[in-house]
């Protein structure tokens, strides 16, 4: 049996606020000398666009996410606004733009790395990112849309990077 102990995520969430948790326990698991595989798919697949500036953050899936200003004076960034809003408010058109971007704004002010970053990092640290290929073809995406540096498995691949894995977490 081998020391090197082996991480498997899969990703299938695609929105801002999922965007980090796989990346972050990933680049984390890598940096303790971990071997590591993100299986991406369904949503998931969103992570891996060159484009991330589509991902966004909707306020009616996550009903008890905290909402504090990320500007203005301290009294105000201190309300936690998300209990105070009837989750009625949250249909109005433009609240998923408003929110994506005063989440944006929290991230950076809280100085966490964007998804680009993230993901790049992971790379460095040779995590695998494993692009499931019947999603692809499903959703119709074109893989020169992905980042470089994707393999495009199917889900059997997937068993087979598992199967010596001493962890795995599904997101």
């Amino acid at each position: 049996m081998s020391d090197t102990r082996k991480l498997t995520i899969i990703a299938t969430k695609g929105t801002l606020d999922w965007a980090y948790p796989p990346f972050i326990l990933a680049s984390t698991a890598a940096a303790l000398g971990m071997e590591v595989s993100i299986f991406f798919t369904f949503y998931g697949l969103n992570l891996l666009l060159k484009d991330t500036n589509k991902l966004k953050i909707t306020p009616m899936a996550a009903p008890d996410m905290p909402m504090k200003m990320p500007f203005g004076p301290k009294w105000l960034q201190s309300i936690d606004f998300g209990p105070k809003v009837p989750n009625v408010l949250w249909n109005i058109p433009f609240m998923d733009p408003i929110c994506t971007t005063l989440m944006k704004k929290t991230i950076k002010n809280c100085g966490v790395a964007s998804i680009s970053e993230l993901r790049e990092l992971c790379q460095e640290a040779e995590v695998k990112f494993l692009a499931c290929q019947m999603t692809v073809d499903l959703f119709g995406h074109d893989s020169k849309a992905f980042i470089d540096g994707c393999e495009f498995v199917g889900a059997a691949s997937y068993f087979e990077e598992s199967a010596d894995a001493t962890q795995s977490l599904f997101i």
